[in-house]
């Protein structure tokens, strides 16, 4: 990255975690790729937060969980529609760890999010619901963050809303490609780059 970062600048970890990436339960195609990528980058921070999806057993978003239906189909719920996961990221597990070899001792903190049983949750801001909120926006305020980095898996759902949030909050948002790694359901990772550059994204 060749952006000069400042104190008001923060790196945003998004859900580098082992079941999105090799042999995980819901594995990003090439996502371990990005952890390399991510260490650099946090040693240009002074501010850097990561999320973990943290998924009670049973979690309304699980496909296993809705009779008749399998993993990456569409159902309706009562926050808008969902796509249906294979069971992961469940609390406690491994699946739910960092991976192994991400760097975590310059996090500062963590956000947890899907947590709770009725929704899921792919901004690090809000839920699903877009109302329910992480209380993330307000840590990176007290913090004096003005600008966002985006970084993690997967870009198109987890990397997207976040920077799709960040930006309605108020925040400066970039997204640095080369440190994500995306699921392409269908043409969602080229719907996500439009998404985010109509939300006022900058895509590096």
């Amino acid at each position: 990255m060749t952006t000069k970062t400042s104190e008001t600048d923060c790196l945003l970890i998004i859900d580098v975690q082992n079941d999105f990436c090799k042999g995980g339960a819901l594995e990003v195609p090439d996502g371990d790729a990005v952890v390399a990528s991510i260490n650099e980058l946090s040693k240009q921070f002074a501010n850097v937060v990561a999320t973990q999806d943290w998924h009670p057993a049973g979690h309304s978003s699980f496909a296993s969980v809705h009779d008749g239906h399998s993993p990456l189909e569409q159902i309706d719920m009562p926050y808008g529609p969902q796509t249906l996961w294979p069971d992961h990221c469940v609390q406690g597990t491994m699946g739910a760890e960092f991976h192994p070899k991400l760097e975590t001792n310059c996090i500062q903190n963590v956000i947890r999010k899907g947590f709770r049983q009725p929704i899921d949750s792919y901004s690090a801001f809000f839920e699903n619901d877009h109302t329910t909120t992480t209380g993330l926006t307000g840590y990176l305020r007290e913090r004096g963050i003005t600008r966002v980095f985006c970084v993690g898996l997967a870009l198109d759902f987890c990397v997207r809303f976040s920077a799709e949030d960040a930006r309605r909050e108020g925040f400066k948002t970039v997204v640095i490609q080369s440190a994500c790694r995306g699921i392409d359901m269908e043409g969602s990772v080229a719907a996500a780059r439009d998404a985010m550059i109509a939300a006022g994204v900058e895509l590096s």
